[in-house]
């Protein structure tokens, strides 16, 4: 996509239709409309498709320019912004909405100094790379704000519905735009994929409802309930704009949230409030990896805290990257050359953990044994609770020793889930009898039949039981008595088994002929 002209470009253009004594190639060349989509001076921005226009021939002799006359004395710079704050300024395109909601959340925020600084400082770190991608969709730069009043630009940030990350997706709705979620990484959190999802995502609500308010309205209730709050109010003759629907209350402070950031960012000022200097550039560049690497080999040969490479890299679940589901990480702009440099002499293994599929439904003691490491350290990388089972086809880190050495494969980096199951409750063999209780109770209480109690303790189901009496909940170890009392054929074969077990030959012999003839009676 070609990227849009920016203001200097355009001014410059006019300026030259004013210079006097040109020569008419020069003035063609000036005048020749820029390729790629313009922005609408409407207040909602409307796409338009590049074109160019038939080669002016003039006709006759050419006329002298005249000379324009200036009507302000102020001059633009032609310069980029060496300040963010002033980039996405000069960009701002949607509508203004001024409404007393508005007012009320400027309050809010000019009333917490404090809460501004933090939000803004922890923003430097995203705010060029989304300011670089909105301008690069010529979308309006409104929208590299919403993150502010999303997360306060914190990409761990979970809400009580489960929204994750900067930018707050639900998982469904992640998924919907290829944000992989599994037991290694969360792309609802990734920096380069879930602002590419976003922008996305509002292009597709903006394409649908044509304007922004609307498409941010969306962006937060849903699009299916702004697409029926419009239906009702159509069909109530009523309006349809965003101040017009019948909404949440959540939804309708979001766009004057918004609006109320856009005027502290526009004037902070006016506000009482100070903007820390963001530079103009890049915070980080972006490495790519193909092997697994440890967080901390990375962390160690960057020379940056972990802390520091979490934040930049806050999808990353665990203390080990996997190159095949997570090729790409983010380094700080001036470290990732340092890092790249020491990699390529980097001796020895990059990585201390890989992933285990389980094959069988299995406690976490039993997987720790077969894989080498304690339960507790198991239990606490792969976040298993008490009393749980691991189901067959779950992934585990685990230490990447012996038959485990090896990088993790795509499928498994892409897909892996851990699925639990309740360990299976162990039943008591024995139940000591208490006050009030009869062998009905006993057996209705531990999910056993009356008949097979009494079986097992050698009473009827008539016999009484005293406290104190202790009784077998299930079938005893010993041979049961009909084995014992059995005749015919079970019983000489019984004898023939318990004969053949003793080491005198003959005696076996004997036994063998004993049945036979009992067999043919």
């Amino acid at each position: 996509m070609t990227p849009a002209p920016t203001d200097w470009l355009v001014r410059l253009r006019r300026w030259c239709w004013q210079l006097p004594l040109l020569a008419a190639g020069l003035l063609a060349g000036c005048a020749a409309p820029p390729s790629g989509k313009q922005p609408s001076p409407a207040p909602a921005i409307v796409t338009h498709k590049s074109y160019a226009p038939p080669p002016f021939v003039p006709q006759g002799p050419l006329s002298a320019v005249e000379t324009g006359e200036l009507k302000s004395d102020q001059i633009t710079s032609l310069t980029a912004p060496s300040n963010i704050w002033e980039r996405i300024r000069r960009r701002f395109a949607m509508p203004d909405l001024d409404t007393e909601l508005v007012h009320n959340r400027e309050q809010w925020y000019a009333s917490r100094p404090d809460y501004i600084q933090r939000m803004t400082l922890r923003s430097q770190m995203y705010l060029f790379h989304i300011v670089e991608e909105i301008e690069r969709r010529e979308l309006p730069m409104e929208l590299a704000l919403l993150p502010f009043i999303e997360s306060a630009f914190n990409p761990q940030a979970v809400s009580s519905a489960r929204a994750a990350g900067m930018w707050q997706f639900m998982p469904a709705t992640g998924q919907s735009f290829d944000l992989k979620q599994n037991m290694f990484r969360d792309d609802r959190r990734d920096v380069l994929a879930s602002t590419r999802a976003a922008l996305d995502y509002l292009e597709q609500l903006y394409a649908r409802f044509g304007d922004w308010h609307l498409a941010l309205a969306a962006y937060n209730w849903g699009q299916g309930n702004v697409g029926r709050a419009i239906t009702r109010n159509q069909s109530l003759g009523l309006g349809t704009g965003y101040l017009d629907l019948n909404m949440p209350q959540e939804t309708r402070y979001y766009v004057p949230k918004l609006q109320a950031v856009k005027n502290i960012v526009a004037n902070p000022e006016a506000f009482g409030l100070q903007l820390p200097d963001i530079g103009n550039h890049p915070f980080f560049d972006t490495i790519t990896i193909t092997r697994d690497i440890d967080v901390a080999m990375i962390a160690r040969l960057a020379e940056v805290d972990e802390k520091d490479f979490r934040a930049l890299n806050p999808s990353i679940k665990l203390p080990v990257v996997m190159a095949a589901g997570t090729p790409n990480v983010l380094l700080p702009w001036d470290n990732a050359a340092l890092f790249e440099a020491r990699l390529k002499n980097q001796q020895g293994p990059l990585a201390s953990w890989t992933a285990w599929v389980v094959p069988t439904t299995m406690s976490a003691a039993d997987a720790a044994r077969r894989v080498g490491m304690s339960e507790i350290e198991l239990r606490r990388l792969n976040n298993i609770p008490p009393r749980m089972q691991v189901r067959a086809g779950s992934s585990l880190l685990v230490p990447r020793t012996g038959a485990y050495d090896r990088d993790v494969p795509e499928h498994v980096a892409d897909n892996g889930q851990l699925r639990l199951q309740p360990d299976a409750p162990v039943k008591p063999r024995h139940v000591i009898v208490r006050k009030g209780d009869s062998l009905s109770t006993i057996a209705q209480r531990h999910g056993v039949s009356l008949a097979n109690l009494a079986k097992w303790n050698g009473l009827t189901t008539k016999s009484g039981v005293r406290i104190g009496q202790q009784l077998a909940l299930a079938q005893p170890a010993r041979a049961t008595s009909s084995a014992r009392a059995g005749t015919g054929k079970k019983a000489a074969a019984t004898t023939t088994r318990t004969a053949a077990k003793k080491p005198a030959r003959s005696t076996a012999k004997k036994s063998a002929t004993k049945t036979r003839v009992a067999s043919k009676k």
